[in-house]
């Protein structure tokens, strides 16, 4: 069964920095599009980042290049590097899969968050 697995999230002062992970299963990583969304409180979810099976790269503009999405095929996982962290950024953070099984057909796996809180 697909399984989507996030790590990596606590508590952080603002400047801080943090690396969050998700560990993928059931499914043919190397060739899905992931993504990382965020849910504040009060918020509606949004789009942090995505990476494609090539590994190409797009952020939400009011990041400003403070973070970094990778994956690393061999193990399945996908990261996002956090730097010079914000209140604003504490979140729910949510790692997505979207699987292909055919030109048509796709499929979206979620993971179940893992908690961010960027405070002093």
């Amino acid at each position: 069964q697909v399984q989507l697995v996030e790590s990596g999230g606590g508590l952080v002062q603002p400047g801080g920095s943090l690396r969050l992970s998700c560990a993928a299963s059931g499914f043919t990583f190397s060739s899905a599009a992931m993504s990382w969304y965020r849910q504040a409180e009060g918020k509606e979810r949004e789009l942090v980042a995505v990476i494609t099976s090539g590994g190409s790269t797009n952020y939400a503009d009011s990041l400003k290049g403070r973070f970094t999405m990778s994956r690393d095929n061999a193990k399945n996982t996908v990261y996002l590097q956090m730097n010079s962290l914000k209140p604003d950024d504490t979140a729910v953070y949510y790692c997505k899969a979207r699987v292909s099984r055919g030109p048509v057909i796709r499929s979206d796996y979620w993971g179940q968050g893992t908690q961010v809180t960027v405070s002093s």
